[in-house]
């Protein structure tokens, strides 16, 4: 079976979701990080895995379900962390990230099928803003991600491409919008309305301020 990676942030006032602020002050932007990290967790641990594992930069907090296990990123710019994530498996993995609270089983099952590896040897899922929010490697290679330019328009298409040129066969999940921005939020709020995140972020807009940017950590 299929090992489940979840790589994420803690949501820490500050150190997450910061293109959130403003219009949202960074308690707020965490406040929506911790509930999309929660709809992420929740969709992973609806559907069958193997393992499920959240790579994590920060600390659990209460927010963690049970049935998640916990591992600590590595140091280092976004793709070694991603790749040293693979290389913590040993069989079929698949890495999402949690900017999508969208997500559900449904989008997910392709890959966790029985048939999911069969005449495939990768399954990559686009997003909106050239990124990818899923990447799924059925022999875990990380060198696959190594060196590959993260958080840029062309990161998805070059991904994408270092696993053609290494001659795997790649099946395409449905595009997804990552949520960055406050437009990014609404959108996904309105998509997937009865999410943790879709009722945190109708709590926090109805109320929200427009202070003057923040200086936070990033």
């Amino acid at each position: 079976m299929t090992t489940l990676l979840v790589i994420a942030k803690a949501p820490v006032p500050g150190r997450v979701k910061t293109r959130l602020t403003p219009p949202f002050t960074p308690e707020e932007a965490a406040t929506l990080a911790e509930a999309a990290l929660a709809d992420t967790l929740a969709a992973v641990l609806a559907t069958p895995a193997r393992r499920r594992v959240l790579v994590l930069d920060g600390a659990p907090g209460p927010w963690l379900p049970q049935g998640i296990e916990v591992i600590p990123q590595t140091a280092g710019p976004l793709d070694e962390r991603l790749a040293a994530a693979f290389g913590q498996c040993a069989g079929p993995a698949l890495l999402v990230g949690m900017d999508t609270p969208q997500l559900t089983p449904e989008l997910l099952a392709p890959t966790l099928a029985p048939d999911a590896w069969q005449e495939c040897d990768a399954w990559f899922g686009p997003a909106a803003d050239g990124g990818f929010w899923a990447l799924g490697l059925a022999t875990p290679e990380p060198d696959l991600l190594r060196g590959v330019p993260m958080s840029v328009p062309e990161t998805g298409a070059v991904q994408r491409r270092r696993l053609t040129a290494a001659g795997l066969v790649v099946r395409d999940l449905p595009e997804l919008r990552d949520v960055d921005t406050a437009r990014d939020a609404t959108l996904v709020a309105a998509i997937a309305p009865g999410s943790r995140f879709a009722a945190a972020h109708g709590r926090l807009a109805a109320g929200v301020r427009c202070p003057a940017p923040t200086t936070v950590v990033r």
